[in-house]
């Protein structure tokens, strides 16, 4: 009789971030401002690292490449939760659902690879200035992307795979903004301590393997960086780093917040703020903080806004 009375979810109820018709116009003008910057500055970047010969280089491949996965993730998104917001009711069928989610942990894993690349690329920028172009080759850089999207894939997949063996039979409410695992385990009806399990220790490792990387870089870059005799040379090697340095930070701060924690410490509330954060206001930031600030895509901007205006 039990499972005569199982009922099956086939959809789900996104929630998103308040239930305020006046709040939810404001959130929809302002989001949707945010996804329009987040679209037209990595697309925008990825066209002028195509079009401009000085910027063909390994760091603005590996930029032209982050901009790729922060257009590609961010649209994972935004879309649906723009629908929702001025939706009467926010539904998202299970296989739509199970499919937002696969995408999403690809691209954001792929972006945390790619962030751990970059900073092997800025040390061996600063420390072999000499043998950059030789150490870093096309076919290296190469490897170096589609392993960080293979990663993205292999963590994603295993995910996904996971929740889509547990039993979801109410409620079906999700209280959040898009299909993440936290809020997921929550309705689930079957036991999720693989899951958790599985989320800890894949997220863990990543976070942690990549993290290290990353400031294992930074500590051969400091070294670099204290061997160069003129200030100016120190200065100009520092920048270099700094925007990236900081993304880095802000990024794995919010994914850690959310992911790396026991479910007993788990906040519906504050997990929605912090995925606001990674999940539409970095896409946002990141050109920005990356190429924005560099001297170089300045220039190679400047130059094609004037030949646009030669041609006219």
């Amino acid at each position: 009789m039990a499972e005569e009375n199982l009922t099956v979810v086939s959809e789900f109820i996104l929630l998103g971030l308040t239930d305020q018709a006046e709040l939810k116009v404001v959130l929809f003008v302002l989001f949707l401002a945010i996804y329009g910057i987040t679209l037209v500055g990595n697309l925008g970047m990825m066209l002028l690292i195509q079009i401009t010969p000085k910027l063909h280089t390994p760091m603005y491949f590996f930029l032209s490449c982050l901009s790729c996965v922060d257009a590609c993730y961010s649209s994972v998104i935004a879309p649906k939760m723009l629908a929702n917001l001025m939706a009467v009711k926010g539904t998202i069928f299970f296989s739509a659902c199970l499919i937002q989610h696969l995408f999403f942990g690809i691209f954001i894993t792929t972006e945390g690879f790619l962030l751990s690349v970059m900073a092997y690329d800025r040390y061996v920028a600063i420390a072999n200035p000499l043998l950059y172009t030789v150490a870093m080759s096309k076919s290296k850089c190469a490897v170096l992307v589609v392993g960080s999207c293979l990663g993205g894939i292999i963590n994603s997949l295993t995910h996904t795979i996971s929740l889509g063996t547990l039993s979801f039979c109410g409620p079906n409410v999700v209280s959040h903004f898009f299909c993440d695992i936290p809020p997921l385990l929550k309705l689930a009806c079957s036991d999720t301590s693989m899951n958790e399990f599985l989320l800890l220790t894949f997220s863990g490792v990543i976070a942690l393997g990549t993290f290290l990387i990353v400031i294992i870089s930074y500590l051969f870059i400091a070294a670099a960086i204290l061997r160069i005799r003129s200030a100016s040379g120190r200065q100009k090697a520092f920048s270099t780093c700094a925007s990236h340095l900081l993304a880095v930070t802000v990024f794995y701060g919010t994914l850690s917040f959310n992911y790396i924690q026991p479910s007993s410490q788990y906040s519906v509330e504050q997990e929605k703020v912090v995925s606001v954060f990674y999940t539409l206001v970095i896409p946002m930031l990141n050109p920005m903080i990356y190429s924005l600030r560099n001297k170089e895509v300045k220039d190679a901007a400047k130059r094609a806004v004037e030949l646009k205006h030669l041609s006219c």
